[in-house]
């Protein structure tokens, strides 16, 4: 191993990795210099020692709808064996979103021997932490061993691969993370580090792939509150990527593993460390990607706030209110980028002691952000010894006691992130080729409604469509043809999807504007669809 030095990136040094090294020196300046778009990574998927958490009393479902079974729910109905099995299978009701599992497009590979009874079958959940696949696999075990000619039954559990929800190119290391979720506070000492670092491993423990990225260059915290055997970052010269350390199995990759720890920099020179720690990084396949954001709402927030295809954000405070003047401040900085806030933690929020609690801070600066912004879910974490102890021991709390009643909060809180998470991941506009009509399904909302494809493309306010200077319709009425069908509808983010059109164009669709839009009224009737 060699300690490697960049003379124009103060306090920076890395590791060579003796995997990757053919010997001799690299220079980290040109590696964190050039370009992500130039780095020839491809993410494979690394050995990892998994710390697994002793509960799992959980009792909220993550899991999103997919595609239908390949068997179709047209099997269902029929007199088959297999029609049997997918009708015991669809009395499991996904109790979030209330729909069977069978119509999810959970159960793969059905596999049945009639002649010995033997029925066989995945249920391919959308991430490996759903809180409560515990519960499915045994209800699955449980409908299918009550049909009459089954004598054993054989249930899977997995997961799919981690996959972007974002629908645009990202670095070679972002590409294989399902979830990016930022914990934020916008101030400094309320908490966040110990948040993210707990939930980070609270996720783990739920037996989900985990990185940690400590994006405070002016005072990393991760290097305190975790031991990994390796405190240096390792550099693959032939990849010019930053292999991140491990602690546990959760990936790690911080400033401060970076070389001396703490950067003095003006922000332009901060922004693109970031960037570059964040983006060139062998991340590999994560289901989540837990970023401890700087506080703040300057350059470097917004930097990542616009890099990173951020799924979303967990806010930090505590209960005074200068805390809550702060917190708002990054709420609403989110707000404008698109970023749904899905939880407050309320950090120090009270103690116990002689059989009564007390709030030495004031009460109810969390629930006045919930309150305030329609944050759904608001989380109290008591003012216990032990919770900054374990910080300092470089051991995270839910690691150290995983019965306690902090990691019994961070468990809640865990279950919380993925099922929103899934929820958010979910494709809110799809087309219909049987009414031959686009949904939409209104994020945070139950509202759904029909839009003509035609009218979709007709309303685009690119420059393609619509004179950026006078506002002068370009497209007009007649160049649509009121066949036209989209070929392809992605997610961009949280904010719009991207329409590819039989001409080869690309529209840009925000939920906002869809919901503008003239609605189909007489829904069409369903016609066959050709394969």
């Amino acid at each position: 191993m060699q300690l490697l030095h960049a003379p124009s990136w103060p306090h920076l040094s890395f590791q060579t990795s003796d995997r990757n090294s053919k010997g001799g020196l690299l220079s980290l300046e040109k590696c964190l210099q050039s370009s992500t778009a130039n780095c020839s990574f491809q993410p494979q998927k690394l050995e990892r020692s998994i710390w697994v958490s002793h509960k799992r009393n959980f009792f909220s479902f993550c899991a999103t709808k997919a595609t239908s079974v390949e068997a179709g729910s047209s099997a269902a109905s029929s007199g088959t064996a297999e029609g049997d099995v997918l009708k015991a299978l669809s009395q499991i009701i996904d109790p979030d979103f209330g729909t069977d599992i069978v119509t999810c497009g959970f159960v793969k590979d059905l596999l049945i021997d009639e002649a010995s009874g033997e029925v066989s079958f995945r249920l391919e959940l959308t991430t490996p932490a759903c809180p409560i696949k515990d519960m499915f696999e045994q209800q699955a075990n449980e409908v299918v061993a009550r049909l009459p000619w089954v004598k054993k039954v054989t249930v899977t559990m997995s997961a799919q691969p981690a996959k972007p929800i974002f629908a645009g190119d990202l670095p070679a290391g972002l590409q294989r993370i399902s979830n990016i979720v930022a914990v934020s506070s916008c101030k400094g000492g309320v908490g966040k580090s110990t948040v993210a670092v707990n939930l980070a491993y609270t996720l783990a423990g739920m037996g989900a792939r985990v990185g940690v990225f400590d994006a405070d260059v002016y005072g990393p915290s991760l290097p305190t509150m975790v031991s990994p055997e390796n405190r240096l970052l390792e550099m693959n010269p032939e990849k010019r990527t930053i292999i991140p350390t491990d602690y546990l199995g959760v990936k790690l990759v911080s400033f401060g593993f970076a070389g001396q720890g703490r950067a003095i920099m003006r922000g332009p020179m901060v922004s693109g460390v970031i960037d570059q720690l964040l983006t060139t990084s062998e991340w590999g396949e994560l289901d989540y990607l837990v970023i401890d954001m700087p506080p703040g709402t300057g350059d470097i927030q917004l930097t990542l706030c616009q890099v990173v295809p951020l799924t979303a954000a967990v806010i930090v405070t505590t209960p005074q209110k200068l805390a809550f003047i702060d917190v708002a401040k990054g709420v609403r900085m989110f707000s404008k980028l698109k970023v749904p806030c899905v939880a407050v933690v309320e950090n120090m929020s009270h103690f116990d002691a002689d059989g009564k609690r007390y709030y030495p801070f004031g009460r109810g600066s969390g629930s006045q952000v919930v309150q305030q912004f329609g944050i759904p879910h608001l989380f109290d974490l008591p003012i216990r010894p032990t919770l900054s102890a374990s910080g300092d021991s470089g051991t995270p709390e839910v690691v150290a006691d995983p019965q306690g009643e902090v990691a019994q909060t961070f468990q809640n809180l865990g279950v919380c992130v993925v099922q929103q998470c899934a929820k958010i991941r979910q494709q809110a506009v799809t087309y219909d080729k049987s009414i031959k009509a686009i949904r939409v399904k209104v994020p945070d909302s139950e509202e759904e409604f029909l839009l003509h494809p035609a009218t979709v493309r007709r309303n685009d306010r690119s420059a393609q469509s619509v004179d950026e200077w006078t506002g002068e319709q370009k497209l007009q009425y007649g160049d649509i043809p009121e066949d036209i069908e989209p070929e392809e509808i992605r997610p961009m983010g949280n904010y719009a999807v991207s329409i590819t059109w039989p001409d080869g164009f690309s529209q840009i669709a925000p939920y906002d504007q869809l919901q503008m839009i003239e609605r189909l009224v007489d829904v069409p009737q369903p016609t066959a669809v050709q394969s």
